[in-house]
């Protein structure tokens, strides 16, 4: 690990230029295209998609990184998983149904359906393992709740989340375990880096998978390795996906140092609270340093939020932030004295009308930046 500091880092950024230079897919790939046989991109939600394809080598690779996932989940062939997304060129759920297959479990795509449908389908196959978003889990309890559904009786006693952060945040955590009756096992990983971390028994982190990753943390502004217990940007290298190289990749995931082992047993790297921001979503207002993720945390708290979302402006020259929630009217005042508690700034709190907000079967894009550009 010392000799390979020594190595530059590599960014999403040189990633996207390669491939606008060099169309379609850049010049990041040890063999002809002729022996790739998986093309993949990523959501786009923070600028260009990113093309990435695999080999065969490579995408056995992919399975056996979310194998890795399902096992911690204890998922075995005696399970029923379905895959709550549609398919497109989103690896994620790609990979998860290639590993699903591999434990011999009985496989359930839920493409191309409604969220009506989808809850029909679970229900009448005794679905007991559901895949989603985390977003998603909440927004299919909330039309189970129109269509007169309890999710609480379904047969589904195992979720698995991907795609997004919250699945390893408690009070999301928490809520979709409630409304559904079901443990909750959170995942991460990312297109162009792979499967690389699972959270387990305990439910209070995030593991890397060592025996496929090397993990490094960093601060993100002096990129030295950060001090234990402090936040720092996870930098990641692979071992075997030789298809398509990383070395000392910048996730942009920001995570606690931690060189204890969590208590489940499992050796492999633990972060508590797994991946707590995005280095590029953090937003500084009135001084402080805000995550939307940190926000979610303490707006979940509140069962009565059905959806919120978060609005970035500019006042006199000054950031300001605005958190809009479908809820009654009465938490609000409550709502926002706990934001200043825990954030520690003021923070306006809005009610929307009830079904206004967006929501979402992916990645939620729950911020609406609407700050003044400043130009020259």
């Amino acid at each position: 690990m010392q000799d390979l500091s020594k190595l530059p880092f590599t960014t999403k950024r040189e990633l996207a230029e390669d491939q606008h230079a060099n169309t379609p897919f850049g010049r990041n790939h040890s063999y002809p295209e002729s022996s790739y046989i998986r093309y993949h991109q990523t959501s786009g939600t923070s600028g260009r998609p990113l093309k990435v394809l695999d080999t065969k080598e490579s995408w056995d690779w992919w399975q056996d990184c979310w194998l890795e996932v399902l096992r911690s989940a204890g998922v075995t062939s005696n399970d029923r998983l379905f895959l709550a997304f549609s398919f497109g060129p989103f690896i994620g759920f790609w990979a998860a149904y290639e590993a699903a297959k591999k434990a011999g479990a009985l496989v359930i795509p839920g493409g191309r359906q409604s969220s009506v449908d989808r809850l029909y389908s679970i229900i009448g196959n005794q679905v007991n393992v559901l895949l989603c978003t985390p977003s998603y889990a909440l927004h299919l309890a909330e039309v189970a709740e129109q269509q007169g559904i309890d999710c609480r009786q379904s047969s589904v006693h195992t979720i698995i989340t991907a795609g997004e952060p919250g699945g390893s945040m408690p009070s999301v955590r928490s809520r979709i375990e409630s409304l559904w009756g079901a443990r909750l096992y959170d995942h991460v990983g990312m297109t162009e880096m792979g499967a690389y971390g699972y959270s387990c028994s305990e439910q209070n982190g995030i593991h890397v998978n060592e025996r496929q990753f090397l993990a490094e943390v960093v601060d993100p502004v002096t990129l030295q390795p950060a001090s234990e217990g402090e936040k720092g940007e996870l930098v990641l290298t692979y071992l075997e996906r030789y298809g398509f190289p990383l070395i000392r990749y910048r996730t942009g995931d920001m995570v606690e140092n931690n060189s204890k082992p969590c208590s489940c047993g499992n050796l492999f790297r633990f972060f508590p609270g797994g991946i707590i921001g995005r280095s590029d979503d953090m937003v500084i207002v009135r001084g402080v340093n805000i995550f939307p993720q940190s926000i979610e945390a303490i707006v979940r708290e509140f069962a009565q939020v059905v959806e919120f979302r978060i609005v970035y402006t500019t006042i006199e020259e000054m950031n300001q932030v605005i958190i809009q929630v479908e809820s009654p009217v009465d938490i609000v005042n409550e709502l926002s004295v706990r934001l200043r508690e825990r954030i520690g700034l003021r923070i306006d709190v809005e009610l929307a009308e009830a079904g206004t907000l967006p929501r979402f079967e992916m990645k939620s894009r729950r911020v609406l930046d609407l700050r003044a550009k400043k130009t020259c």
